[in-house]
């Protein structure tokens, strides 16, 4: 998901997308391991 999104996402790398899409399903309250 986040190579995909990669372009639409504010992050410098791959490790920052991840994060920002881990909370985004946190915050939609999707469990998250």
């Amino acid at each position: 998901i986040a190579e995909t999104k990669m372009r639409d996402l504010n992050a410098k790398n791959i490790e920052g997308a991840m994060l920002q899409i881990e909370g985004t399903a946190r915050s939609m309250g999707i469990e998250v391991v």
